[in-house]
């Protein structure tokens, strides 16, 4: 019957196009086509500027060192995150501080996020997981008291708008990813946001050399090579084309297995958005109590699922690099609960009703 992947890209023909007239062009680092991406981003969340760099960690490393965070200082992450969140703090020098996250929004719990607070914190940088929305009035007023930065982790936010303003906007920095399994791909690749002046030419100097343009041999400032391509851009321009088609398959996805499981309500949860976030359902994911039970039986009917991201705190390779600022109830509940369905914009109804009906049958037992 075949096998069904959590996640896959849409990449078809419309690729090629592009691709071939950036091979015609002979300009294969950043020229026009990347500054066509940078234009469409900022067209799409509204931001003044956006500087594609090569992949999502090191757009949040770029934010940090803009915001001069290094050495003795502290930023406060989730602690349910992919783990580049806070490697990228690691990297710039800092050291990250791991919070408890809530349900409602998987985000930081506000509770303890003002805990997490000392003299040393320079920057609180909310993800905004699962193509939900993290609350950042809440945030942006506690930043505001403290005198805090805030960077937020958008990397699986594309499209994601959060009280009419999409995410990655509100903070003073923030990014966007383009890895392989996001809503859409350019292979690898970032991209940071921001609407100040200052920190775009920070940035931009921190990804380009330390310059602040090519084809000059004078560096005013340390940098580094975390450039983007033309053959990047061809492909995300692509999938920039398609963005709007793949948001509503996206939707109409998780509303079919939402409708389609109702009855498993009390086994099987499914994660809601906020009133005030128009969300990207990157993911469907859902909770339940069964999870490696019902993640095995999918597996041996050729479905693949995914588990949530391991929390940061239980992470083998972090004894000695973070600080834990919280006890963790809610985010080690989410892993234990949580699993995402096949969410590829490619998955046809016929694969769908295939992993419902693995699902209503393994409740029925």
């Amino acid at each position: 019957m075949g096998f069904i992947p959590q996640i896959e890209p849409w990449i078809d023909d419309t690729a090629l196009t592009y691709l071939k007239r950036v091979i015609e062009s002979t300009y294969v680092t950043e020229h026009e086509f990347t500054q066509e991406f940078e234009r469409r981003l900022c067209e799409l969340t509204g931001a003044k500027h956006a500087i594609a760099v090569c992949n999502g960690t090191a757009a949040l490393f770029c934010c940090l060192k803009a915001l001069d965070i290094g050495i003795g200082d502290e930023v406060i992450v989730p602690n349910l995150t992919f783990i580049a969140t806070a490697n990228a703090v690691l990297l710039a020098g800092a050291t990250p501080v791991v919070c408890d996250i809530k349900r409602d929004d998987l985000s930081f719990d506000l509770d303890k996020l003002e805990g997490c607070i000392s003299s040393r914190t320079k920057a609180i940088m909310p993800v905004h997981l699962y193509g939900f929305s993290a609350d950042m009035k809440s945030i942006l007023s506690l930043a505001e008291k403290y005198n805090i930065k805030v960077i937020e982790d958008a990397a699986q936010g594309v499209g994601v708008f959060h009280k009419e303003k999409h995410v990655g906007t509100f903070g003073d920095l923030g990014i966007l990813s383009f890895y392989g399994n996001k809503t859409i791909t350019c292979g690898e690749g970032g991209v940071i946001l921001t609407d100040d002046d200052e920190l775009r030419e920070k940035c931009y100097r921190l990804k380009n050399h330390g310059r602040s343009k090519k084809g000059v041999f004078v560096h005013d400032s340390i940098g580094f090579n975390f450039c983007f391509t033309e053959l990047q851009a061809a492909v995300g321009l692509s999938q920039l084309d398609k963005l709007p088609q793949i948001i509503k398959g996206k939707k109409d996805i998780r509303d079919g297995y939402v409708r389609s499981l109702s009855n498993l309500r009390d086994k099987l949860e499914p994660l809601l958005p906020q009133e005030d976030t128009l969300p990207v359902y990157w993911f469907t994911s859902f909770l339940t109590p069964y999870k490696a039970e019902l993640q095995k039986h999918l597996s041996d009917m050729d479905i693949q699922t995914r588990d949530f991201f391991y929390p940061l705190d239980m992470q083998p390779c972090y004894d000695n690099n973070i600080v834990r600022g919280s006890s963790f109830e809610e985010s080690h509940a989410l892993y234990s609960f949580g699993l995402s369905l096949p969410s590829s914009y490619m998955l046809t109804w016929g694969e769908q009703e295939r992993v419902i009906d693995g699902i209503i049958k393994f409740f029925e037992k």
